[in-house]
């Protein structure tokens, strides 16, 4: 069973009734491409606004109910601006590979951007959320997944999967420690000045910004699974809980308080 490492958003209201939330990895031939699917139900059974939560790659957002299909890219900061409500459907978050292999843009050009699928994939977009949301379950809707976005990729020009800016943004968006971007220039044999032009340039956010989202986004993760918000603040590496709040409420809007009652309904089983 996967589980969600990283989340793209929460409601902007509170809920009476937790959503509903599956998560499983692609095939493996789309594992430099594709981060993992994650299906959702809000408990209201209707479409609801979301806040969107500072992430460091990019998702592709598909809600049977109306049906449409977005992608929303990487971003600094929580929003609840655009177009932010859905009810029932699946998310896929892809890598800076995928985003343009799957996509044909360059993931600079979604940050902090919410488009329609069609904006940037044209006639490949039509019929998708229909065709997701009449599967008769959740595991043939990810293998539905898996057959349309190997076809995309087949379809696409041939290139790098990887590549130097690629690994630093793998480390800095993934790992669980606390990273200094001169430490990992020097480990990967170049200079601070390097990363930062090569993150503009293909992720659109600099490497500083990725690290500080990957950092709250595993403080998320601590909370989801239980963590106290003292432990959390000095497991993920905050000076203190002080920090720890003041960073919380820049990033995402909310105290860390606010935070832990949305992230409720993203406990194991939930959305």
């Amino acid at each position: 069973m996967a589980r969600l490492t990283q989340i793209h958003s929460i409601p902007a209201q509170p809920q009476a009734v937790a959503c509903e939330t599956i998560v499983r990895l692609p095939h493996p031939r789309l594992r430099h491409h594709v981060l993992g699917y994650a299906g959702f139900r809000a408990g209201a059974r209707g479409r609801i606004p979301h806040r969107l939560l500072p992430l460091s790659y990019v998702i592709l957002l598909v809600d049977f109910a109306d049906p449409y299909a977005l992608v929303t890219g990487a971003r600094r900061t929580a929003t609840v601006a655009g177009q932010t409500d859905w009810a029932y459907g699946v998310s896929v978050g892809m890598t800076p590979a995928g985003v343009s292999a799957l996509l044909g843009v360059p993931m600079p050009e979604l940050a902090e951007a919410t488009v329609p699928l069609s904006e940037l994939v044209g006639r490949r977009a039509a019929g998708l959320a229909e065709r997701l949301g009449a599967a008769p379950d959740w595991p043939s809707r990810f293998a539905l997944l898996d057959q349309v976005l190997t076809g995309w990729l087949a379809g696409a020009p041939s290139g790098p999967a990887g590549g130097l800016v690629t690994a630093a943004w793998w480390r800095l968006a993934h790992s669980p420690e606390r990273l200094r971007i001169g430490a990992l220039a020097d480990r990967l044999g170049v200079s601070r000045r390097y990363l930062e032009l090569g993150f503009r340039r293909q992720i659109g956010l600099s490497p500083a910004a990725v690290a500080r989202t990957a950092r709250f986004q595993h403080a998320i993760g601590l909370l989801v699974e239980g963590a106290d918000l003292a432990g959390t603040a000095a497991d993920t590496g905050y000076a203190d809980q002080p920090h720890f709040t003041r960073e919380v409420r820049a990033l995402s809007g909310l105290t860390p308080t606010e935070l832990c009652a949305f992230l409720q309904d993203h406990a194991p089983g939930s959305g």
